[in-house]
């Protein structure tokens, strides 16, 4: 067989500078999409107010209000920072679990840890907060029990010939257990009980405040670059377990990273926020169609893919009834269904 020419490898060089530069472009206008979002977000509220005031209140440039200065910086920005924080969180944990176990409806919703946070907080209120308060023994509780759902898949990854199979189906019986108890919780609890923890299911950003925003974006941050460390480990084992392997990948040390980062990022965010679902679900799905698989590009496309959904979803849930704000996890289930059935039935794109 003949050697390869050198334009040919001139070739393929200059094909894969041109793949770079189009994903580099993807996310560019994505991260341009989100700080759109943002600003729309912290426009959306009862004081209805301009993009163009948020702007000037965001930089201090131009003549404004104290006022509105008032309600941007200290109402509205952490509750629309948090919503970026928390959907950057699922979608880069999301983008994790699908390639780690190579199945597309992987997710921390999906894989039982997200219930194991709502249940944990259920229990909390049901206990009266530990006796620490609603404002501390609630996220503990959540992610108490969030972190006990990753013991679980943490104790199947690290089994002798556990393959992805078996987390997964580990995943759905946590699901069923978890939703099982959270059922039950709310069935011994009084009609006042139950409605505390029924809103809190449903997923809110209400509550954020700069402390509970710092720890969401700290954590998050951290996981992602620790995640990133790995990109070419995880890029091998998209081929194949055995693949990875006879490059050197230790398969079972991997899983165990891996799955400790996303349950830390996950139980974290739903500890402050509550149950948010499919953001984790359909946005690495998005970031995926956009640059492939490339772990380089996919983590941090699907981190702002996930911001991106969940600030429009804080959007959606200030607007559809003037004056009532929606639970966000509600927006995002009603959104996110037919959008996950749009993309199954999608025609497929060739990665770029």
């Amino acid at each position: 067989m003949s050697a390869s020419s050198p334009s040919s490898h001139a070739d393929a060089i200059a094909d894969q500078r041109a793949r770079e530069r189009r994903r580099w472009r993807a996310c560019g206008v994505f991260l341009l999409l989100t700080l759109a979002g943002l600003v729309l977000d912290i426009a959306t509220g009862p004081s209805l107010l301009s993009p163009l005031e948020v702007l000037k209140s965001l930089t201090g440039l131009g003549e404004r209000q104290p006022m509105t200065d008032a309600i941007v910086r200290d109402l509205r920005l952490p509750v629309a920072l948090m919503a970026l924080a928390v959907g950057a969180a699922l979608g880069a944990g999301g983008a994790q679990m699908q390639t780690l176990l190579n199945n597309p409806m992987a997710s921390p919703y999906t894989l039982g840890m997200a219930a194991a946070a709502g249940c944990g907080a259920a229990l909390s209120l049901a206990l009266g907060s530990f006796g620490l308060g609603a404002l501390i023994g609630v996220p503990l509780g959540a992610f108490v029990f969030a972190m006990l759902a990753a013991l679980f898949l943490f104790a199947l990854a690290s089994l002798k010939r556990t393959g992805s199979d078996t987390i997964i189906l580990g995943g759905i019986a946590l699901l069923f257990l978890f939703q099982s108890l959270l059922s039950l919780v709310q069935f011994l609890s009084s009609p006042e009980l139950s409605q505390q923890i029924l809103f809190w299911l449903f997923g809110s950003l209400g509550r954020a405040t700069w402390t509970t925003l710092a720890i969401v974006a700290g954590v998050t941050l951290l996981c992602c670059i620790l995640l990133l460390r790995d990109a070419w480990k995880l890029a091998a084992l998209r081929l194949s377990e055995a693949r990875a392997e006879s490059l050197g990948v230790d398969i079972r040390r991997l899983r165990l990273k891996v799955l400790i980062l996303v349950a830390v990022m996950t139980a974290t965010a739903t500890s402050f926020v509550g149950v948010i679902g499919f953001v984790g679900l359909v946005a690495p799905h998005i970031a995926r169609w956009q640059v492939g698989g490339d772990q380089r590009f996919l983590l941090p496309l699907s981190a702002i893919c996930g911001a991106l959904m969940l600030s429009f979803a804080s959007v959606l849930s200030k607007s559809i009834l003037p004056g009532a704000l929606f639970p966000v996890g509600i927006v995002t289930a009603i959104v996110g269904v037919p959008f996950l059935l749009w993309l199954i039935f999608a025609p497929r794109r060739s990665s770029l």
